[in-house]
């Protein structure tokens, strides 16, 4: 019975089906070539006619990395002129698919030796380190014309943060830090608004940062949400005076854990976080008063004073409509991108001169907002424009209550 079972060898079936088509694509590239070079000549191979206008003066061999491996082209010499070939760029050495899957893969955090060994997997030609250092020049143009792009709409709420790397300056290894604003527009979008590179999180940087998305056309923030960042909290007040600031909650309670003994946080935490599990504004405010009184009764008197001093800065969001409160009240949205540019800038340890750790992260903002973002809704804004609308409304009731 089993001699009448046809087995294949799939591995050795794939092998030939590659071969046939590289041999295939390298058949078709030289004929192409062929009658290029016929058709700049105005004639064939050993034509002899009067409208003739150029000479064969035989071939050279290139080779080009295609998506099916490497393929032998004979490119056609000319006497009287050189050849300039429409189907091929001159010099280019890989197939344009090629090349953007290579940039694709480096952006998307893959290593650059890891790069080389899944370009060989695939296509069976190494390239190397400096290859794809140099086809990343090529979209850096277009990754700062999308770091300085304009901004257009109202962006109601806005996340910013800043992320230290490691740069090589000098000759030394120093901290560079890159500071990152994303909103969300008016329709409910996330949006990667701008980052840029400073020395250090100070009022300056975290100024000129904002003064930039301003000029760009960011208006109608209502909320900032960000870590405890003097240096923004004091140009925030400035650049964007309106606007109204959310301490993240996540950074509050890490702040907190450092004032609680280990013993004592299993029974602490569940008290803090009750805080923010209330059904209005009016019962948080009530339930801070009990969490600072229990917090004392149970002797962690730094961790009480510490709740005291900070907690109101974390209740900004009770303003805002109650289906919102999970997405602002936190800086959620600006760790997950920073965990992914960490595992990207993992790969490569410290920085050379130059602006290649902004550009990179850049790349890396691009690469999840288009990827993973897509055209996912995060908030429904209607919401918030209702909630305005109410309070609007409200307060021209309370004036004409007065005026009467």
């Amino acid at each position: 019975m089993d001699n009448n079972i046809i087995k294949i060898d799939e591995e050795n079936l794939k092998n030939d089906l590659k071969g046939v088509v590289r041999k295939t694509i390298e058949e078709t590239l030289n004929t192409m070539l062929d009658e290029e070079a016929a058709e700049l000549c105005n004639a064939e191979r050993h034509e002899r006619t009067d409208e003739r206008r150029n000479y064969r003066s035989g071939h050279y061999h290139r080779k080009l990395l295609t998506s099916a491996g490497e393929v032998d082209l004979s490119v056609p010499k000319l006497r009287l002129a050189p050849f300039e070939t429409a189907i091929i760029e001159r010099y280019r050495r890989r197939e344009s698919s090629v090349e953007e899957s290579l940039i694709e893969m480096y952006l998307a955090g893959v290593s650059v030796r890891r790069v080389e060994d899944v370009t060989e997997l695939l296509w069976g030609s190494r390239v190397s380190a400096s290859t794809v250092s140099n086809l990343n020049q090529k979209v850096y143009g277009k990754i700062e014309e999308w770091r300085n792009r304009a901004i257009g709409g109202e962006y109601p709420y806005v996340f910013v943060d800043g992320i230290y790397l490691k740069r090589s300056w000098g000759g030394e290894m120093t901290s560079v830090s890159v500071l990152v604003a994303i909103g969300v527009s008016e329709d409910g979008y996330r949006e990667i608004l701008g980052a840029c590179e400073g020395a250090s999180e100070s009022k300056e940087c975290w100024r000129s940062f904002l003064v930039s998305l301003r000029e760009r056309g960011l208006n109608g923030v209502r909320l900032f949400t960000s870590d405890k960042h003097l240096g923004f909290l004091e140009s925030a007040s400035e650049v964007f005076p309106g606007a109204k600031w959310q301490r993240c909650t996540v950074h509050f309670f890490r702040n907190l854990m450092s004032k609680i003994p280990r013993n004592k946080l299993a029974s602490a935490m569940p008290l803090l976080k009750a805080t923010y599990a209330q059904e209005d504004k009016e019962a948080t405010l009530k339930k801070v008063a009990d969490v600072e009184q229990k917090l004392c009764d149970m002797g962690l008197k730094s961790a009480a004073d510490l709740y005291r001093k900070g907690v109101m800065e974390t209740l900004t969001y009770l303003d805002f409509p109650h289906e919102h409160w999970r997405s602002i009240r936190t800086n959620n949205i600006l760790e997950r991108l920073n965990r992914e540019i960490r595992r990207r800038t993992r790969v490569v340890g410290c920085f050379p001169d130059g602006e290649s750790a902004l550009m990179l992260v850049c790349a890396r903002l691009r690469h999840i907002a288009t990827k993973e973002w897509g055209a996912k809704r995060y908030l429904n804004m209607k919401h918030l424009y209702e909630m305005e609308k109410e309070n609007e409304l409200k307060r021209e009731q309370e004036k004409d209550g007065n005026v009467a």
